[in-house]
């Protein structure tokens, strides 16, 4: 019997590659502390990114976005100014997602751990107007992080994918471009915090006038990035198991396939 010695190079080349690949989704996470002011993002480090973006699937390749790279240090301390309130809303629907301990964080298996927020997020007595705690009322500073390169990924709103209500398939697109985004830099050893508040109505407003957005032009979500300007503190991220959510050809019918006991399944590749 011959083996083709070429051939199995390959098969282990690619199995590595595809290794390499789930490390890095798997590391994939958000930079909550505050981003390096000296340590600068190249402009080949944006133009990846960007690239990322570029070649992200979209509903009937709609390519149904657009990108404004700000890294104007003028502008940046612009928008930094602007008022951010965040939502009762939101601040209850996050409450509801939030653990007060690694214990109840790694049973769950959802969700995250209340003390990545600010104290006022998490705590129910800020949410009411008449009491001294509270503290949402801020600056998006407090959330842009004082980053290199603020990235805002727009959508035109007067576009949608076919036949889609509420242009969910055009939504998903954007998701997929902020992935291939965020994927990218944390392969760059950058640091990106991903910011929806960009998107709330009074914000989104004064950040439109800010950047000269002309309509029909949204803004969808927005990237602060840089270097964290210290090293992290590791903090538990958790997700359930395959068993939990995947099924076999039924709804209901779950088998040992993929399951977390299964050897076979993602075998540790450490070579």
């Amino acid at each position: 019997m011959v083996i083709d010695v070429t051939q199995s190079a390959a098969v282990l080349a690619e199995e590595r590659a595809t290794h390499a690949l789930l490390t890095l989704i798997k590391k994939r996470h958000s930079t909550r502390g505050p981003f390096n002011p000296d340590r600068a993002v190249t402009t080949q480090q944006v133009k990846l990114i960007l690239e990322a973006a570029r070649w992200a699937p979209t509903p009937d390749n709609m390519q149904n976005f657009a990108i404004v790279v700000v890294d104007d240090k003028e502008r940046l301390e612009a928008i930094a100014k602007i008022p951010a309130e965040m939502s009762e809303t939101y601040l209850r629907e996050t409450y509801e997602h939030v653990s007060f301990s690694e214990a109840e964080l790694s049973h769950k298996k959802t969700g995250t751990l209340a003390n990545i927020y600010p104290r006022a997020w998490t705590d129910p007595e800020a949410w009411n107007p008449a009491s001294d705690a509270r503290s949402q009322l801020t600056q998006l500073g407090k959330a842009v992080l004082q980053p290199q390169v603020l990235l805002v990924v727009l959508y035109d709103s007067g576009l949608h994918a076919p036949d889609s209500k509420g242009d969910a398939l055009g939504l998903m697109g954007l998701g997929c471009a902020m992935e291939n985004m965020w994927l990218i830099s944390e392969s760059e050893g950058l640091g990106m915090h991903i910011l929806t508040v960009f998107r709330n109505g009074a914000v989104e407003r004064q950040v439109q006038q800010a950047l000269q957005i002309p309509p029909p032009m949204k803004i969808a979500f927005a990237c602060s990035l840089g270097y964290p300007a210290s090293p992290e503190d590791p903090y538990l991220r958790v997700r359930r198991e395959l068993e939990d959510f995947v099924h076999h050809n039924q709804f209901g019918h779950k088998d040992v396939l993929w399951s977390a006991g299964n050897p076979d399944c993602f075998p540790d590749q450490t070579s």
